[in-house]
């Protein structure tokens, strides 16, 4: 008889739910379907200018939402990175600075109208301005002026930067 008890409280305390703040659910407490990607952009359809895309995440078995922390009692909405773009493509950019960029043709498609001019008026800073333009636009750190990011096929030459902050966590090593 006391083995029977022993074995129902067991079973009364793994069938209880744990209600829990979803916005702070760790890593495989919760799953996230796959947002939905735009073929033309290969980014998420939902993706801002704030480089944020908001996906719907399902709680694990036996967790539940927090009032007012979820869509649903056990649904949520996180954000998840991505690369805002706006159209501007990075072959294109390239190609017009390889071939037209003496005549300022890739700073206006980029959306830089006074530099442009300038590299008109001086058949691109006499040939120099050009080169230069060409290794920054290669390496990305020319891009449109809105601050968005370039259109890049899945596999092509995408520069991501790393930064640390104040929630980077460095791995202490030995000969440290």
């Amino acid at each position: 008889m006391l083995a029977f008890a022993l074995l129902l409280s067991v079973v009364a305390n793994c069938a209880a739910l744990y209600e829990a703040n979803c916005s702070t659910l760790l890593m495989g407490q919760y799953w996230c379907a796959a947002p939905e990607m735009d073929p033309a952009t290969q980014q998420p359809k939902t993706c801002g200018p704030d480089n944020q895309a908001r996906v719907v995440c399902t709680a694990a078995d036996g967790i539940v939402c927090k009032n007012g922390t979820g869509t649903g009692r056990d649904t949520f909405e996180r954000a998840i990175a991505c690369r805002y773009t706006n159209g501007y493509s990075f072959e294109t950019a390239l190609l017009l600075s390889v071939f037209l960029g003496m005549f300022g043709v890739d700073r206006f498609y980029l959306g830089y109208p006074a530099i442009g001019l300038a590299k008109f008026c001086t058949l691109g800073f006499m040939f120099l301005g050009q080169l230069v333009d060409i290794i920054l636009i290669s390496m990305q750190v020319v891009g449109p002026a809105d601050g968005s990011h370039y259109v890049i096929s899945y596999f092509g030459p995408c520069l991501r930067f790393l930064g640390l902050d104040n929630d980077t966590y460095v791995l202490p090593q030995d000969d440290w």
